[in-house]
């Protein structure tokens, strides 16, 4: 056989694989399947990157994939490409937006939890300011309760020392 022989040979058969190419897109057109080079490939029998090397195959597949046939009753439930992509972009972005919303409610409840914590054991951050001067007011109070309560109990013992010294002056006189 010559070489001229094998590359006529050669030409059929991509030829051939080509066809079946065609006809599997067209075929799956028709029954609405999910159109992608694998599946178009594997209905076709021949190699992806069969696919892949013939670009005007690839975009053909790529145009199908895109845009698929939604002709007659079997069509009608058919969902594009498109949709399918902003489908999973919007379900994407309210993922994000759950994911945000946990996290806040975490934090939020972590400041709960962190505050009650404080408030049973006494440690962490005092509470608000105008609670402390409150309580400085009335520490305040006290320290001067307390002078005054001592000044009179003073006064009182050294009235009683007085009356001591007398009684033991007259004891002594006596």
């Amino acid at each position: 056989m010559s070489s001229s022989a094998l590359a006529e040979a050669r030409r059929r058969d991509v030829d051939r694989r080509r066809q079946r190419v065609h006809q599997a897109l067209a075929d799956m057109r028709g029954q609405t399947a999910e159109i992608t080079i694998s599946s178009v490939a594997a209905h076709a029998r021949v190699h992806r990157s069969f696919i892949h090397r013939h670009p005007d195959l690839r975009a053909a597949v790529i145009a199908a994939a895109e845009n698929p046939a939604t002709a007659g009753p079997a069509g009608a439930g058919a969902v594009s490409r498109q949709s399918l992509q902003a489908d999973n972009a919007n379900l994407r972005e309210r993922n994000r937006r759950l994911e945000h919303h946990a996290r806040s409610l975490e934090e939020r409840l972590s400041g709960l939890l962190g505050t009650q914590v404080a408030a049973r054991t006494g440690f962490g951050a005092p509470p608000d300011t105008a609670a402390l001067q409150q309580e400085v007011q009335k520490l305040g109070q006290q320290i001067l309760d307390l002078r005054r309560a001592l000044e009179e109990r003073d006064e009182e013992l050294a009235a009683a020392r007085e009356a001591n010294r007398r009684m033991m002056a007259e004891l002594n006189h006596r």
